[in-house]
């Protein structure tokens, strides 16, 4: 389950909840996972030093329970998306701390966890950071006619006021000059136009983004789905052939007997 649906059309996808929910788990992966990335790293990396020493089984123990703490916060930030994708740690049965500390370097769970925090923070926060930029600047785009005038430069001994979309380094009526150059109210409508055609184009590109942060998150912290899981509950139901099965021999019940021919 993932709500971050790209099935609306532009006028529901921009007032939708799911649209600013989506924003804001991108703005939040920014901070959230900054913090949780870099105390993920911090335990992971002092368990490594001291591993070599007696002092550093219980660090190792205490390094694993810190990064779990850290996936946990973050699944607990996919719940609104996806619900309760689990974790999958393995459960440890035995005694020792050597043994506890082996056991839990050797769960796979650990590893996606920190793969996550750790490996894919940098891709995923560059490609969030570029998304809401450009999203965020298409809404400022929308409102230029109400702040267009404030901008200047001072050209020559000439100030002149308006919003630079290009390139006009002799103010707005030099050459060279490219672009669009906000400096009346007609041409702020006009940008705000353009603008907002962006902003629901970009809308769309944030939820893709979101729903793709989202499910690699879902991926890596979640608990293993079985792939033949639906398979195996489709065979388990009851059928017509087993149906018939039993009406026509109602003593058996299906176990095998190595004396049967």
């Amino acid at each position: 389950m993932n709500r971050l649906s790209l099935r609306r059309g532009p006028v529901r996808l921009v007032f939708s909840r799911d649209l600013w929910a989506g924003a804001w788990f991108l703005i939040g992966a920014q901070f959230v996972g900054l913090v949780l990335g870099s105390i993920a790293l911090t335990a992971m990396l002092t368990g490594a030093a001291f591993a070599i020493t007696l002092a550093g089984i219980p660090l190792a123990i205490a390094a694993v329970a810190t990064i779990r703490w850290c996936a946990n916060r973050e699944r607990a930030r996919l719940r609104r998306f996806c619900g309760d994708v689990g974790s999958g740690y393995r459960q440890f049965a035995g005694s020792g701390m050597l043994a506890r500390a082996r056991a839990e370097y050797r769960d796979p769970a650990i590893w996606r966890d920190i793969a996550y925090l750790v490996g894919m923070y940098l891709p995923l926060g560059l490609l969030d950071v570029l998304v809401l930029t450009l999203w965020g600047g298409s809404i400022l785009g929308i409102a230029l006619p109400a702040w267009y005038w404030a901008p200047w430069q001072d050209i020559h001994g000439v100030r002149y006021h308006g919003y630079q979309l290009g390139y006009f380094p002799n103010g707005p009526h030099g050459h060279p000059g490219y672009g669009l150059y906000v400096d009346t109210l007609p041409k702020a409508l006009l940008a705000a136009a353009a603008f907002l055609i962006l902003f629901v184009a970009f809308s769309y590109v944030l939820m893709a983004t979101a729903r793709m942060h989202v499910n690699v998150a879902r991926n890596l912290l979640g608990a293993p789905v079985d792939p033949l899981r639906e398979a195996r509950e489709v065979l388990g139901r009851p059928g017509p052939l087993s149906t018939s099965a039993n009406a026509a021999h109602p003593d058996y019940t299906g176990e095998f007997s190595p004396n049967e021919r």
